[in-house]
C-alpha cells in the first residue's frame, strides 16, 4: 500500500474540488492511500472516501515557522508516507514543504498557472481561451509522482428523490455575487412556482435570509441550521442547485445536483467550473470585453459600475429552470 501526504489549508471551494480528484484516483489506484491534512470543519467533505485518512488541524495552533515546524514533527510521528503533494503552494505549504524536504522526501506541487490566469483577466487581453481547470492540475500532481488518473469530468447522483431549488446568493468576494435585489427578485419569481431552499454561512447572511423567509412564501432558510454533513445531504436531493462561482457549486457537484451557476469578474475559463458541470448552466454578461478581469473576484471594477454583475438579465435564470 503507498501512501500520499496531502496537504490543502483553504479556500472551501477549492477543498471541495479536491474530493471529487481523489475519488477517481483512488478507484483507479487501489493499492493507494491518501492522507489530506486541511481544517477540522471540511472533514464531511471526504467521509465517503474510504481510501482517505483526514487529518484535521487548526491552523491557529500552528503560527509562523516555529508551529509549522512542530505540525511537521506531529505528521511524521502519527503517520507513515512516501510521497507528498502540496495541493496548495502558499507561503504556509512552502515552509512545511522545506521541512519534510529536509527528510529526504519528495515534494510534488500544484501548478496553478499563474501566468496564464494573469494573461487571462488582462483586461486589454482580448483573445480569452479556456486554461486547464484545477481538478486537471490537482491530478497533474499525481501523475507526476507516476499514478495513472483519467478524470471522467462526470459527477455521480446520490439520490433519486429530488425535489425543490436551492439558492446560494452569496459569495465571498464582491466581483462574483449578483446584487441582492436581483437575487431577491430571482427567488420571487420561482418560488411561486417552487420550494426554495435557501443557503448561506455566517451571520449577517443568516438575517438576510431569515428576512428572505419571511417576505417571500414558499422557502425556506437553511443558513445556519444544519451541520455540513446535513447541507450536504440536502443539496443531494435537489432538483438544481442556483449558486454565484461559489463553494456552493462545488457541493452540489460532489452530491451529483446540477447547478446554474453565475459568473461576474470571473469566468469558467479559469477553470473552476463545477466537476461535471454543464457550460450551458452558466450564466453570465457575455458582451463584455473586460471579462473576466480576476480569477478569484477580489479585484476592485476597473469601471467602477461592476457591469457584468448589474447588467445580468435574470430572466436569463428564469428561463433554465
Amino acid at each position: 500500500m503507498t501512501r500520499i501526504l496531502a496537504y490543502r489549508f483553504s479556500a472551501f471551494g477549492d477543498i471541495a474540488m479536491t474530493v471529487p480528484v481523489f475519488r477517481e484516483i483512488l478507484e483507479q489506484n487501489p493499492n493507494l492511500e491518501i492522507i489530506i491534512v486541511t481544517r477540522k470543519n471540511f472533514e464531511p467533505l471526504f467521509s465517503e472516501l474510504p481510501q482517505v485518512i483526514f487529518k484535521g488541524v487548526n491552523l491557529e495552533d500552528y503560527k509562523g515557522i516555529i508551529g509549522i515546524r512542530r505540525l511537521s514533527k506531529e505528521l511524521l510521528k502519527e503517520f507513515t508516507f512516501d510521497y507528498i503533494a502540496d495541493l496548495h503552494d502558499v507561503i504556509r505549504s512552502k515552509i512545511l514543504n522545506n521541512f519534510f524536504a529536509n527528510r529526504n522526501f519528495k515534494i510534488f506541487k500544484i501548478h496553478k498557472g499563474k501566468e496564464e490566469k494573469e494573461i487571462l483577466t488582462d483586461i486589454w487581453n482580448l483573445n480569452k481561451k479556456q486554461l486547464k481547470s484545477t481538478f486537471e492540475r490537482y491530478a497533474d500532481v499525481f501523475r507526476e509522482m507516476g499514478f495513472s488518473i483519467t478524470l471522467s469530468n462526470k459527477y455521480r447522483t446520490k439520490s433519486n428523490e429530488k425535489f425543490g431549488i436551492g439558492f446560494a446568493p452569496f459569495a465571498q468576494h464582491k466581483g462574483k455575487m449578483l446584487p441582492l435585489e436581483k437575487s431577491f427578485e430571482i427567488a420571487r419569481i420561482l418560488a411561486q412556482n417552487h420550494k426554495i431552499y435557501l443557503f448561506g454561512g455566517g451571520l449577517q447572511e443568516k438575517r438576510i435570509l431569515q428576512n428572505w423567509e419571511t417576505e417571500i412564501p414558499n422557502t425556506k432558510n437553511i443558513a445556519g441550521t444544519f451541520t455540513l454533513k446535513e447541507e450536504l445531504e440536502i443539496i443531494a436531493k435537489l432538483k438544481v442547485m442556483i449558486s454565484m462561482d461559489s463553494a456552493n457549486m462545488h457541493l452540489a457537484s460532489l452530491v451529483g445536483t446540477r447547478c446554474i451557476s453565475f459568473w461576474g469578474s470571473t469566468h469558467p475559463f479559469a477553470g473552476f467550473l463545477g466537476y461535471g458541470q454543464s457550460c450551458e448552466d452558466v450564466v453570465q454578461v457575455k458582451d463584455l470585453s473586460c471579462r473576466p478581469c480576476s480569477t478569484f473576484g477580489d479585484k476592485e471594477c476597473f469601471r467602477g459600475d461592476y457591469a457584468c454583475l448589474h447588467e445580468f438579465n435574470i430572466q436569463q435564470v428564469i428561463d433554465k429552470i
